[in-house]
């Protein structure tokens, strides 16, 4: 199961070795390199060196790195297979997964480096609980871009159109203890309207958004990461309940609220939360 910080997942181009080189000094969790829709068909080969070298150079860490391969019905996928499985990265993240058929396929060339899977078509969001199953599988990625697409549409604010799909990846992942990450918001000079989206991800439960620029990371953190109310809400929930544990009772109160086993276990949760971040923060 995942349990390390992916508040902010930004997308890089593997065909720009600036950008890249600039994201060993962002404060983000976790980057996707990304040779799919990011890099022109006549740059594809080169993005794939370039990215090799890049990653072989080392400084992302404690980023967690995913390479998003072409999909391997097309004419470049297998060779970024073949290229991602030599890479030093954390995982391989696979377009429009739609069936467990896809992820074996990759499986085969791959072979036991752990998949993610980008859910941005009706087959895929329908098969979300069997693809979260796949032994290898660690994240789902929404791709909510292609599936507004897909469903013909509208990207309102309210998201709508998209919940339903959002709450079935976010259900399967859960079921089978994997990561979800919310999709990206393309109006990236809007603060306000990502860190609305942000908080409507969060309060559904995702672990983080997926960003296309870096001038949204900072918001994106703050929205998913533990707030300092939080944090000591968490610590006085868990200081009540193991006094009232030690008088014998199931249950305590903390601000006029009754706190269970199950809240404790979530204030234990965000702690451990709030401790990786740091550990990212330190270096």
């Amino acid at each position: 199961m995942m349990t390390r910080p992916l508040r902010s997942v930004l997308y890089i181009p593997g065909s720009k070795p600036r950008a890249i080189d600039k994201a060993r000094g962002l404060a983000v969790d976790a980057i996707i390199f990304d040779l799919e829709d990011a890099v022109s068909p006549e740059e594809k080969a080169v993005a794939r060196a370039t990215l090799a070298e890049e990653l072989d150079k080392g400084g992302f860490a404690p980023r967690f790195t995913l390479v998003r391969i072409n999909g391997l019905e097309t004419e470049w996928g297998k060779d970024d297979a073949k290229a991602a499985a030599e890479m030093k990265a954390d995982a391989v993240l696979l377009p429009k997964v739609e069936n467990t058929a896809q992820l074996d396929s990759l499986a085969g060339i791959t072979g036991d480096v752990r998949l993610w899977a980008m859910m941005e078509t009706p087959r895929g969001i329908l098969a979300a609980p069997e693809i979260a199953a796949h032994p290898l599988m660690d994240g789902f990625i929404m791709g909510t871009n292609d599936l507004v697409k897909e469903l013909g549409a509208r990207a309102t604010a309210d998201r709508v159109s998209m919940l339903p799909a959002l709450g079935q990846c976010l259900l399967a992942a859960r079921a089978h203890g994997i990561a979800a990450v919310d999709g990206v918001y393309n109006a990236f000079k809007d603060e306000e309207g990502l860190a609305a989206e942000c908080r409507q991800g969060r309060d559904m439960g995702f672990d983080g958004k997926t960003l296309i620029h870096p001038a949204q990371v900072e918001i994106a953190n703050r929205a998913f990461g533990p707030s300092e109310d939080d944090l000591d809400l968490a610590r006085r929930q868990i200081e009540a309940y193991e006094a009232a544990k030690a008088e014998g009772q199931g249950v305590a109160v903390v601000d006029g609220k009754i706190v269970e086993n199950l809240h404790v276990d979530t204030a234990r949760k965000l702690l451990a939360q709030a401790e990786a971040i740091d550990a990212i923060a330190k270096g």
